[in-house]
């Protein structure tokens, strides 16, 4: 699990380091159209945002709170993997060492003991 959490801080970090750059340094509409003008440009954007929702699928599922899954998914879609690598950086925290807690969540014990039964 620390190398987990060593990849979602270099992520977390990587992602601000560029989103500043991004911000300060660029003009997200003549950018973005320069970059939605370009058929790979495209392409990347269709990518990333799949991403985005398969990811998003994940954290759907893995909330108990629908409303603080709705959060997370809004901060995905606006932030990309800067929320993702926060996202997973609190689950990691919040699971205290258990795979099973980080991937299942609140699922994890309804699902142990199904697998009783």
């Amino acid at each position: 699990m620390k190398v987990a959490k060593v990849i979602a801080w270099l992520g977390a970090i990587a992602m601000t380091a560029a989103l500043y750059h991004g911000f300060f340094n660029g003009n997200f509409f003549a950018d973005g159209s320069i970059l939605l003008s370009n058929p790979w440009g495209i392409v990347s954007m269709v990518d990333l945002y799949t991403g985005f929702a398969l990811f998003s699928l994940w954290i759907v599922f893995r909330e108990r709170n629908k409303w603080t899954a709705a959060v997370w998914v809004v901060l995905m879609m606006v932030l990309g993997f800067f929320a993702g690598s926060v996202y997973v950086l609190v689950a990691l925290y919040k699971s205290k060492g258990s795979w099973l807690d980080f991937y299942l969540g609140h699922h994890k014990a309804r699902l142990i003991e199904k697998a009783k039964e």
